[in-house]
């Protein structure tokens, strides 16, 4: 199984359910990286285009890689207004990118699915001397705010949540600076959101081990959830934890 195209089974509950990124993150680097019409930008694996608009409507001349189809399809039709817009519906790992071509590579909780040399090695060819390499993603805390309902819910996993392949991506950002980027620069932004039983599934289901939940499991975790929901008043506060990564090309 090519786990990295687990999620464009499902483009549409994709772009429904998942998080959207606070617009400081985006005015961050539209700031240190100066976009606007003169500059270059790819994204790498845009999925459904979380992140993807802010920008577009910096009037950069904006490009995706994106390995799904559908997801390829689904992004073409929804920013289809934006003549800046271009998609490229091909495997990162293997396209041939021309060198000293990019002001900006950014990559919104995808690079991870990359490996380390590839990833940082073909972003540093790619950026222009002087651009840039932004990663950010969404890291979100349960425990915090509802203990007992996480440690509830962690018994329903252990009970319940068999699949066939696990999520292994690790990445240590940092480790860009030994490729040869320099003057990391690293912000986070904080926020929260209350979720009921029905958002939590809903959320939790655009998981990438989570699509892959087969029966039976997949029917008695979700009961376990929901039943687990229902002894702790039907709602959930989620902390979210937005951290980006910044890096130079010299």
């Amino acid at each position: 199984m090519d786990f990295r195209k687990t999620f464009d089974r499902i483009p549409e509950n994709f772009e429904k359910y998942r998080p959207r990124y606070r617009e400081e993150v985006f005015q961050e680097l539209a700031s240190v990286c100066g976009l606007g019409p003169e500059k270059k930008v790819l994204e790498i694996g845009p999925g459904t285009g979380q992140a993807t608009e802010p920008i577009l409507k910096t009037g950069c001349d904006y490009t995706a890689i994106e390995l799904g189809e559908n997801f390829t399809s689904f992004l073409k039709q929804k920013f289809s207004s934006y003549p800046n817009f271009h998609v490229i519906n091909a495997d990162f790992e293997t396209w041939e990118f021309e060198e000293n071509l990019y002001d900006l590579v950014y990559s919104a909780a995808t690079i991870q699915w990359i490996s380390e040399e590839i990833a940082f090695t073909k972003t540093f060819q790619m950026l222009k001397p002087g651009g840039y390499l932004a990663m950010f993603m969404t890291q979100s805390d349960e425990t915090s705010r509802n203990p007992s309902l996480r440690a509830e819910i962690d018994k329903v996993y252990e009970k319940h949540f068999r699949v066939k392949q696990s999520y292994q991506c690790r990445m240590d950002y940092k480790n860009a600076l030994h490729y040869g980027f320099t003057d990391l620069i690293y912000k986070e932004w904080k926020c929260e959101r209350t979720v009921d039983t029905d958002a939590y599934i809903s959320w939790i289901s655009t998981h990438c081990e989570h699509i892959t939940l087969e029966e039976p499991y997949k029917t008695r975790f979700y009961t376990g959830i929901r039943e687990a929901f229902h002894h702790y008043g039907d709602r959930m506060v989620i902390v979210d934890t937005i951290p980006l990564y910044l890096v130079r090309k010299p």
